[in-house]
Formats: structure tokens, sequence, C-alpha cells
């Protein structure tokens, strides 16, 4: 079964790079450098002190982004094009000493899994940005974290728990997708106007 180890560690990773992508670096970072865990494949360079310490940085940099409505928007707008990516680099490298009939689906996998945790995340911070309360964006923030760094443990100490995580998650995203779009276009809207210097609420609508 270490084969099923490694595929949910790495598909789990990848799920939880959507979310946060530092965060998920830097857990695993820490955990193989302290010894608490064997990362597979090609992870173990994440125990590189270079590697955590961006890594950490980054995370704070996020943290303090997701605190500051619309700004988080934009934030997530740059990072589509990061996490994703991420989410797919992730996923091969844990599974690439497997098969190729493994490790190929476990990459495009992976890449599906980070877009839809960043995308329904991102949709989430649109929403909470045009609410009328001021504590959802630091709700979201402690939330995502949360799921960040329970999910990665999770990914590498508990596989059967994590695959299920996944599959429950992937049945409400696809119930859930046409919202989610939505919330995606008006992100992408409101950015695009913000940088237009028309504000980002008149580009949400």
């Amino acid at each position: 079964m270490e084969w099923f180890s490694t595929l949910s560690l790495a598909l789990g990773s990848a799920w939880t790079s959507g979310i946060n992508l530092y965060a998920t670096v830097t857990v695993l970072g820490l955990l193989q450098k302290f010894g608490a865990a064997k990362l597979p494949g090609g992870l173990d360079v994440l125990d590189n002190w270079w590697i955590i310490g961006v890594a950490g940085f980054l995370y704070l940099v996020e943290f303090f982004a997701d605190e500051i409505p619309y700004l988080d928007s934009v934030w997530d707008v740059v990072h589509t094009f990061i996490r994703v990516p991420a989410g797919v680099i992730v996923a091969y490298a844990a599974t690439e000493q497997l098969d190729s009939s493994i490790y190929i689906p476990a990459a495009l996998i992976g890449g599906g899994l980070a877009f839809s945790s960043h995308g329904t995340k991102a949709a989430l911070r649109v929403g909470a940005n045009f609410s009328p309360e001021p504590v959802s964006n630091w709700v979201l923030s402690i939330v995502e974290d949360i799921i960040a760094f329970v999910g990665t443990l999770l990914a590498v100490f508990a596989p059967i728990i994590i695959a299920i995580v996944l599959v429950v998650f992937v049945i409400l995203f696809l119930w859930f997708f046409p919202k989610v779009l939505r919330g995606l276009r008006r992100m992408f809207r409101a950015t695009a106007s913000f940088f237009r210097g028309d504000g980002l609420g008149s580009g949400a609508q």
C-alpha cells in the first residue's frame, strides 16, 4: 500500500497548494527537515532551509494580504498562475519514482485539484469582499490556513482520511461549480477594473 500513501500525499498536497501553497511547502519542508516524515520522490528537496525560509516568508506576506479586502482578490488572480502549476509540480515530484501510468495522471489530477481548491477559495473571497460586515476576511483567512496546515498533515500521516476528504471535496465542488465559476468571473472583472483605475467594486457587478 506504499503506492496509495504516496498517491494520497501527492494529491492531498496538490489540493492544499491550491488553498495556500506557501503553508503547504513550509509544513512539508519542516517535517522532512526534522525527520518527522520521509517525503517520497523529489519532495525531499523541500528540507532545504532556503526553501523553507522563503516559503515561510511568503506565507506571512499572504497572511497579511488576505486580511485586506480587494487586495486579497488581486493576490488570488496573480496566484492562479502560481498555485495551479505548483499543484502539478508537487503531485509529479511526489510520484516521480512510481510507474508512468501513475505519476502522469497524478500530475494532471493534482493540477485539477489545485485549480478547484484555488477557485473555491477565490470565489469565497469575492463574496466576502462585497458583504457588509468587516470580519469575513479574517475568518476566511484563519479557516483557510487551518485547512491548509491540517490537510498537509493528513496527506503525510493519514492517507485514507485525506483520500476521503478529497472525494467529498470533489463532489461538493462539482455541485457548486456554477457558483464558483461566477465568483471567478467576478474576481477577474474586478481585478481588471482595479488596474484600469476604476476601482474593484465597479467591475464585480
